[in-house]
């Protein structure tokens, strides 16, 4: 299997500051001037650490775990989605370890569960505003569900090229694993910004009815 010579450590930590600090060129902060975010935002540092914690106790050779990080960037947009995922991430091993966390495991943790996923599912849903139709199923379908499923799968495809696959896995164990574990994902992300946007979409920095609801009513 090909590999990186950059040592994994490395490469972790290469891809954890050069995303934070393109995320931090976007000002993230502006995001929380605006009030209807700042409690979404405030009830995602508890609940995601809690659910990231809650999965530590789950059987499962590949750790695979529900990240929400593309629920984040329909959220609050890619650049505070980023910098959420880091606090995120020390609680979750803070929590796990009653201690303070261990700098390599905890990074790559963030970039593999959080950040990669994040910034996969912002390309995808950029690609799916630029080439199909500005409708409301196509944000929930297109960008949160079948998003956020793509871009799961795709980012186990990048830890297995990087030599992150265990040897007691074939590739295809490996990627139905990610394959599914996107799709359960997916759903979760869709059913909530279909809840989002019915009931609270200024919880959703990335949709807007002028974008997204159709134009043309009968007069």
């Amino acid at each position: 299997m090909p590999t990186l010579p950059l040592p994994l450590p490395l490469l972790d930590g290469a891809l954890c500051v050069a995303m934070l600090l393109v995320a931090l060129l976007f000002k993230p902060w502006r995001v929380l001037l605006h009030p209807p975010l700042q409690s979404p935002w405030l009830g995602a540092l508890v609940l995601l650490p809690a659910i990231w914690w809650m999965q530590h106790f789950l059987p499962s050779a590949m750790s695979l775990r529900m990240g929400g990080a593309c629920l984040l960037v329909l959220m609050f947009g890619w650049p505070l989605a980023m910098w959420t995922l880091l606090p995120v991430a020390f609680s979750t091993a803070w929590l796990t370890q009653r201690g303070w966390p261990a700098l390599a495991p905890t990074v790559h943790q963030l970039v593999w569960v959080g950040m990669l996923p994040g910034t996969l599912g912002l390309l995808l849903g950029l690609l799916v505003r630029r080439v199909l139709p500005h409708h409301l199923f196509v944000y929930i379908l297109g960008r949160s569900f079948f998003g956020t499923a793509l871009a799961i799968t795709a980012s186990g495809l990048l830890a297995a090229l990087t030599a992150q696959r265990p040897d007691s896995l074939g590739l295809d164990e490996w990627m139905l694993g990610y394959w599914l574990l996107g799709w359960g994902e997916a759903i979760s992300t869709g059913m909530l910004t279909a809840i989002f946007v019915a009931f609270k979409p200024h919880w959703l920095l990335t949709y807007s009815d002028a974008r997204y609801l159709p134009q043309d009513r009968p007069r």
